[in-house]
């Protein structure tokens, strides 16, 4: 079968749904939990925009360690350093030492994990199977997604905030498990034209960086408002949203690696441009913002296999995997650090929480037409034009 053919990746899958325990558990509690510890909103999308500027200074020193290490212990190695920041995030009680520590840890263990993970991902992936490989992925992630969230909310109301966030970090060690016995991918010392290469995929990722910012950050501070800051009404949201994104997560891979990739992108970006409307227009509405919360599974079904399966074969056709993915993880930071600092500009300037949403609407204007002009009529390994 093309989802599960590639017994490598489906290692790295079940790494990923491990790791998407602890991301979907604890983690979607991340902003949620600083708000609730006495950070405002501003503060809070500000102390992510801190943490995405550190990442892009961190980032040269992955290239180093990797040349030297080579990719696979990168992703075990971020994958614990990222573990940390939860028994951390327990400790902040407002401005102030602790969320600074915060910070910086994120920061080291966010850039090592997720810049490694991309370009080893892209290096071991099937071509012709990307996007189903990448779609498996995604519902693997949505079904552990549903007991994540759950899980947290009942831990954080009732066991509180280290037992919880411990448990999380717990799963996070875990997740290192299933690539232990996974193949090394060595680094080059040199890549002549390797960043050149990744020009296009950095503009992606800081329009998804863009995007980002508004659905995902400023959505889960309207959302946890909006549910009057109960953590269980949160989690309950977010498995929800998890449930219908297991049922469709298997989809749209296969169409793309049909040939089906115009198709895809425009089912992907109405999505997303609904998501974004839907999700301003809820806010002060527990109902609404519930339903709205649980359409955000169209765009993870829809949306990233259509972005990753472009940027994966980009990746891989580069000189330099890891390179690569430097630089568009780079991309990603500034642009999710640029909406979030815009977002909490406006909101304390006084704007309403809804309107920090909005901005995502443009990332959303520009992402349709790059990943039209990638699908339009090119073969799976060319670039953008």
């Amino acid at each position: 079968m093309a989802y599960f053919g590639n017994e490598t990746v489906n290692r790295l899958n079940l790494h990923y749904a491990i790791h998407a325990l602890a991301i979907t558990g604890g983690g979607a509690f991340f902003g949620a939990f600083l708000l609730r510890a006495g950070v405002s909103a501003p503060g809070v999308l500000a102390a992510l925009a801190a943490i995405l500027f550190g990442r892009f200074m961190i980032r040269p020193a992955v290239l180093v360690l990797a040349q030297r290490w080579g990719l696979r212990p990168l992703v075990i190695a971020g994958t614990v350093i990222s573990a940390l920041q939860y028994p951390l995030l327990a400790e902040v009680h407002g401005v102030g030492v602790a969320l600074l520590v915060l910070c910086a840890v994120s920061s080291a263990g966010d850039t090592l994990y997720w810049t490694s993970y991309h370009a080893y991902f892209a290096a071991l992936g099937d071509d012709e199977h990307r996007g189903h490989q990448i779609g498996a992925r995604e519902a693997i992630a949505a079904v552990v997604g549903i007991v994540g969230p759950l899980a947290a909310g009942w831990g954080l109301t009732q066991l509180g905030a280290r037992i919880t966030f411990g448990a999380t970090a717990a799963v996070l060690v875990a997740a290192t498990l299933p690539i232990l016995r996974t193949p090394n991918v060595t680094i080059a010392q040199t890549a002549p034209g390797a960043f050149r290469a990744s020009l296009k995929g950095v503009v992606l990722f800081a329009l998804d960086g863009w995007i980002a910012a508004g659905i995902f950050y400023v959505w889960q501070i309207t959302l946890f408002v909006t549910l009057g800051e109960n953590f269980t009404a949160f989690g309950g949201a977010m498995a929800l949203s998890a449930l219908v994104g297991a049922i469709l997560g298997l989809l749209l891979g296969r169409s793309i690696d049909q040939g089906h990739g115009r198709r895809a992108v425009r089912w992907a970006v109405s999505a997303l441009v609904a998501v974004i409307v839907l999700r301003a227009g809820s806010y002060g509405n527990p109902v609404l913002a519930v339903a709205a919360n649980a359409a955000g599974a169209l765009v993870t079904a829809l949306y990233i296999p259509t972005l990753m399966t472009a940027v994966y074969h980009q990746a891989k056709g580069s000189p330099c995997a890891l390179r690569f993915h430097m630089a568009t993880e780079g991309g990603w930071d500034a642009g999710c650090a640029g909406g979030c600092l815009t977002a909490a500009a406006l909101i304390w300037a006084g704007a309403p929480l809804w309107l920090g949403i909005l901005p995502a609407l443009l990332g959303a204007g520009a992402m349709a037409v790059l990943l039209g002009r990638y699908y339009g009529g090119q073969t799976a390994t060319d670039t953008l034009v």
